[in-house]
């Protein structure tokens, strides 16, 4: 299993924390609002992108698991 990091947009209300904390991954628009570069995270950003799911005051940031697909 992978994990994939995803933004509620609704929720959402574009206070910029997640990108303070996860700038590998994650960087604001014009707007203020955040933009996920790739929603996968690699091992050795887990602990930083579960510490912005946690840090998120609205919890519009989410971090689920996904499956890796097969190789054929």
């Amino acid at each position: 299993m992978s994990k994939e990091l995803a933004i509620d947009r609704i929720r959402c209300d574009g206070r910029g924390m997640c990108a303070e904390l996860l700038p590998e991954l994650i960087s604001l628009d014009d707007w203020g609002y955040p933009v996920i570069a790739s929603g996968r995270v690699a091992d050795q950003l887990s602990a930083q992108a579960e510490r912005a799911v946690r840090s998120c005051p609205v919890l519009a940031l989410t971090l689920r698991s996904v499956p890796v697909p097969e190789d054929r």
